[in-house]
């Protein structure tokens, strides 16, 4: 694995162990930075990523991680338009709980998820759906439990069934519960391994040993701490800073202040066809949660696998 770190944290002298910066540093920096990171999975490899920046890639096909912290609920995210390497916004339309788009969303899908045209089969790329599930998780690496990672999986790495020793996260974590006696994923280091049959980027997971009391001490506290609630609770987005995109406003459709009492829930047309042949494609995952089925007439022809999944792999963890 390559250095996290210019300086190895083991070596580093008494005086510089605060862990804040100085006022020095801060004047010399102009401003304020975004010091939260996270790991990231595009294009099938492991990057640790601060600010939207690069730190390292790993280049082992696993990494070693203790889970300290995870969101309660299954997040949604949308983004209406494809991957844009070169104007890198935020998404459209996200939720933390799965069931409610965020608060801070100035013009939301939908009221609900449920009733949101974008979580229908067949509003993304051929049968798919537009709103992709995910699950946000605050870890530590095995090897320096010294900081805390955001971690971002999609709906092929969280759901889906067990094939051998090949586990999906929430197989993975039933898989311990069933043990004798029930093992909580916090008290062991976990593998991430890569899917090397999947097109796309998808983990498996296993355990590997148990939590020295040491480290399942210091796991316990840095679960209770802020850094490790924004990292369930911020999108990939918001924890590296990127800008929100402007309000999105789909045609046939009034803010949601306008409705009467009388009128129902506000359903959202899918995005034209001209968008939707560009959208990202999300393959379909067995054993995701229920969503409403409605028919929906294909507005293009889906692209080559290989082209899919060059386009999944870059939104693989925003």
């Amino acid at each position: 694995m390559s250095n996290i770190s210019v300086f190895n944290p083991a070596n580093v002298p008494a005086f510089a162990q605060g862990g804040e910066l100085s006022d020095t540093a801060r004047a010399l920096m102009g401003g304020t930075i975004n010091t939260s990171r996270r790991i990231s999975i595009k294009g099938g490899v492991f990057r640790i990523v601060a600010g939207g920046k690069e730190l390292a890639s790993i280049e082992e096909r696993h990494l070693d991680v203790i889970v300290v912290k995870a969101a309660p609920k299954v997040s949604r995210i949308f983004y209406a338009k494809s991957y844009d390497g070169d104007n890198i916004t935020g998404p459209d339309c996200w939720s933390n709980d799965g069931d409610m788009p965020d608060a801070s969303i100035k013009a939301p899908q939908a009221s609900t998820c449920m009733t949101c045209r974008q979580n229908v089969s067949g509003s993304g790329q051929g049968n798919s759906r537009a709103c992709r599930y995910q699950q946000r998780m605050a870890v530590m690496l095995a090897d320096n439990p010294d900081d805390i990672l955001q971690l971002t999986l999609p709906a092929t790495s969280v759901f889906g069934k067990e094939e051998g020793d090949k586990r999906p996260l929430q197989a993975y974590v039933k898989h311990l519960a069933l043990a004798s006696p029930p093992v909580d994923i916090e008290k062991i280091v976990t593998r991430m391994k890569f899917d090397t049959k999947a097109e796309a980027p998808k983990l498996h997971f296993a355990p590997t040993r148990w939590l020295t009391p040491l480290e399942y001490e210091l796991a316990r506290a840095k679960g209770k701490t802020q850094e490790a609630l924004d990292a369930v609770r911020m999108t990939a987005s918001q924890t590296d800073g990127v800008k929100p995109r402007a309000p999105l406003k789909l045609e046939g459709t009034r803010p949601m202040g306008e409705l009467t009492k009388e009128e129902d829930a506000p359903v959202y047309e899918p995005i034209a066809a001209k968008a939707k042949a560009k959208a990202e494609p999300v393959a379909e995952v067995d054993d995701e949660p229920e969503v409403r089925k409605e028919t929906v007439k294909p507005s293009a022809v889906p692209a080559k696998k290989s082209k899919l999944a060059d386009i999944v792999s870059d939104w693989d963890d925003e």
